[in-house]
């Protein structure tokens, strides 16, 4: 003889959330008005609780009061910390891209460079910004010890510069604007 207990009769209650649930899923178009009626009349008959749970098992489940909260309360932290992620960003200077007809302008810590970067991180001769034939900049780093990024990002070949970017040279880091400084 088996020593398993019996599965609890089903309440009425039970019955009427079952109910609620498929009649919810049907709503919503996740099951068919013929799976809703077959289904509802399984309900009716189903003589214990397991029998009631199998009917919506297939449904993702509902989150509760508890995991709405737990939600809302990461979304406002991650926004929060992003926030003060950005309210902490350094201002950057701006790197105005040249409007002359220069075709190269030269990054480094060499006197002959165009634009000359007095910090140790500054190879002499760091990284160039070249002028295409349709307008735009390329940004190459020139073999330099400390790298150049574009946003973030270290650059292994030429990259394209737009107004907006972050380029640093080293630790010298700008944000590149199209429109030249006023002096």
């Amino acid at each position: 003889m088996s020593s398993t207990n019996p599965p609890f009769r089903a309440s009425d209650g039970e019955r009427d959330r079952a109910i609620d649930e498929l009649r919810e899923r049907a709503a919503e178009g996740r099951i068919s008005h013929d799976t809703f009626v077959g289904r509802v009349d399984q309900a009716l008959r189903a003589q214990n609780s397991h029998e009631l749970s199998e009917l919506v098992a297939d449904f993702p489940r509902k989150p509760t009061v508890r995991q709405r909260l737990t939600d809302a309360v990461s979304a406002v932290s991650e926004f929060t910390t992003r926030l003060q992620s950005a309210w902490r960003r350094p201002r950057l200077p701006r790197l105005a891209l040249p409007d002359d007809s220069r075709i190269r302008f030269v990054v480094g810590r060499g006197s002959a460079c165009d634009l000359v970067l007095s910090d140790l991180t500054v190879s002499r001769v760091h990284a160039e910004l070249r002028r295409e034939d349709d307008g735009e900049w390329l940004l190459v780093d020139l073999g330099s010890l400390n790298g150049t990024r574009l946003n973030g990002w270290r650059l292994v070949g030429p990259a394209r510069v737009r107004s907006g970017d972050e380029v640093s040279f080293g630790d010298c880091g700008f944000m590149v604007s199209s429109q030249p400084l006023h002096q």
